[in-house]
């Protein structure tokens, strides 16, 4: 009999230990607590890729913190995300909202390696290795007519897009864009 209280009293330890953990009490103060946190911390994220890019997610940690907040790389690649910051060759910069979908291709274009149809609706666009997906989300940004959806990889990104015309008229705009 006194082994099935002491497997109780154990199963009942280790679940209140996993409960905590998973709650964050064991966190410290690694991550906001409030929503109230994380959208002051996007704000100040804003403000600081407003003054220019930030090279790094490290440095955009490092300035939060120095502002008082508080920040990881995981909070700091979440929010990032969330702001829709895009990672281009000088670091983290917010798409410009005034840029026109040209502008926001040759931002990226020093990532182009080559474009190259393959079939009548489908492009293979190959980018520096790590690129392709940062590419894709300018591409997807464009909302060019004709393109359907974009999927990356490493460093090729498939473009479906409507017909033999619609892929055509992509490659010609992807061109023009990437010589501006």
């Amino acid at each position: 009999m006194n082994s099935a209280p002491q497997g109780l009293d154990y199963l009942c330890a280790l679940v209140v230990y996993y409960a905590h953990i998973y709650s964050g009490q064991y966190l410290g103060d690694t991550m906001p607590p409030t929503t109230d946190d994380q959208i002051q911390r996007r704000a100040a994220i804003r403000d600081l890729l407003l003054q220019g890019p930030e090279e790094t997610q490290a440095s955009l940690v490092s300035a939060l913190q120095d502002l008082g907040h508080i920040a990881t790389q995981s909070s700091v690649s979440r929010d990032l995300r969330e702001i829709g910051a895009i990672k281009t060759a000088r670091g983290y910069e917010l798409p410009a909202a005034s840029s026109s979908s040209d502008e926001q291709v040759a931002a990226i274009a020093d990532l182009l390696r080559s474009v190259t149809p393959a079939g009548s609706n489908l492009l293979v666009i190959h980018t520096a290795i790590g690129a392709a997906q940062r590419v894709a989300l300018a591409f997807d940004r464009c909302g060019w007519p004709g393109m359907v959806g974009t999927i990356a990889g490493d460093d090729t990104i498939f473009v479906a897009t409507e017909s033999a015309h619609a892929q055509k008229n992509l490659i010609t705009r992807i061109e023009r864009a990437a010589r501006s």
